[in-house]
């Protein structure tokens, strides 16, 4: 009976640290860091919908930080995103940033465009050269009215 006992608690052993080590390799290979490594950025914009803390930060489809806040200016009223992008990721001065969707019903995630300026801009300071994210909601309101217009105007009696 003991040695029942003692095989079930070796095999619960086994199965545990089995999973660590799967829960281990799947954290490793995930893309993301414990740590807070990396340099803070700053951007501003009229409108961030869809971006949240914690999306993804791209430069030519390659992951290079995260989005660590968002706050609403009190002066301005314009979205301040702070960013975090890795050490070995210096953007020159002229750098932009752009909120940019993954496919038509995915997230949004901040694209940055480096620039040419031989300058890089310091841990702190902000990205100035700034795209708001394009609502598509938006974009077929202004469709459907611009076509609905144009057929009653079309029409005899419509508007002119």
């Amino acid at each position: 009976m003991a040695n029942r006992g003692t095989a079930e608690v070796l095999t619960g052993a086994a199965v545990l640290i089995a999973a660590a080590g799967f829960l281990g390799f799947a954290v490793a290979h995930s893309g993301r860091s414990a740590g807070g490594g990396g340099y803070a950025l700053s951007a501003k914009f009229d409108h961030i919908d869809g971006l949240a803390v914690g999306s993804d930060i791209r430069i030519a489809g390659v992951k290079v930080g995260t989005v660590s806040d968002e706050r609403i200016d009190p002066q301005t009223f314009l979205a301040v995103v702070d960013l975090t992008l890795r050490d070995d990721i210096r953007l020159p001065k002229d750098s932009s940033a752009e909120i940019a969707s993954e496919s038509l019903l995915g997230g949004k995630y901040l694209s940055l465009t480096p620039g040419g300026d031989t300058v890089t801009l310091k841990p702190g300071q902000a990205i100035t050269i700034t795209q708001s994210s394009v609502s598509l909601e938006q974009l077929l309101g202004k469709f459907i009215f611009s076509v609905t217009s144009l057929n009653n105007a079309g029409k005899p009696g419509g508007a002119k």
